[in-house]
């Protein structure tokens, strides 16, 4: 095919100043790329309401009975501040205590309710539905032990705060996964909401007394995706190993 058009000129460059090579040229720099924020699921912790074990003083663990009517107010009053949350399912530990909690909230929300039993309270063998003060006179070695060192010592029969961390952090993992950047609610116990609170505040698990909620309290979790089996919960385990030594 032959150019039909004007014939090729160069373009003129009188006018233009020639190169300064010796002139230094400006370093280059380099732009970091930037971060992408790990995706995460909104958590929001409800402790269930109260029972008449919490009234008497008695250890509940895997036990217990349901809400009583003070508990069934907590837990509407929970529900109340929560309207308007988008919310897109709640989860619940299937002990009576909790589901009942869940089922109010749900209610409220018009969300699904999904019970699993990971998300039950620490097993507490044979102090279930004892009283405290008669577990610190039957039990005062087994008692102080086990508040001093959660991670290797047990109620008598029951998990460690270890095992229930490893238990509580692999269903909020999959909890989370089927709700990635989405929110959900999740009724538990005091003791896997204390955990959760000590690992993200970066406390000892020797100190996860002090982080227990208040009967129907909800607290608030941002929770990675990415990151979550390998942050947790052995970090946090290792870090009370540390913390001991």
């Amino acid at each position: 095919m032959m150019w039909s058009g004007h014939p090729w000129r160069p373009f003129p460059l009188t006018g233009l100043a020639a190169p300064n090579w010796s002139r230094p040229r400006p370093a280059m720099r380099w732009s970091p790329r930037p971060r992408v924020r790990a995706m995460s699921t909104e958590l929001i912790l409800v402790r269930h309401g109260q029972t008449d074990w919490n009234v008497e003083g008695r250890y509940q663990g895997q036990a217990g009975p349901g809400l009583n009517e003070r508990g069934r107010r907590q837990a509407l009053e929970a529900a109340r501040k929560l309207a308007g949350t988008p919310v897109e399912a709640v989860y619940t530990s299937d002990l009576p205590r909790a589901f009942e909690t869940a089922r109010i909230i749900a209610d409220v929300l018009g969300a699904p309710v999904y019970p699993d039993e990971r998300l039950r309270e620490l097993h507490q063998g044979v102090w279930q539905g004892m009283l405290f003060s008669d577990i610190q006179t039957r039990y005062a070695e087994a008692l102080r032990n086990f508040r001093e060192d959660p991670v290797h010592h047990s109620p008598p029969g029951g998990e460690t705060v270890a095992q229930l961390a490893r238990r509580i952090t692999n269903a909020l993992d999959d909890i989370a996964s089927r709700h990635p950047g989405k929110r959900v609610v999740v009724v538990t116990h005091k003791l896997p909401i204390a955990i959760i609170r000590s690992m993200v505040a970066g406390n000892p698990p020797h100190e996860v007394w002090n982080a227990i909620p208040e009967n129907a309290q909800a607290i608030i979790v941002s929770w990675p995706l990415q990151t979550a089996s390998a942050r947790q919960p052995d970090a946090w385990l290792a870090g009370g190993d540390q913390a001991r030594n």
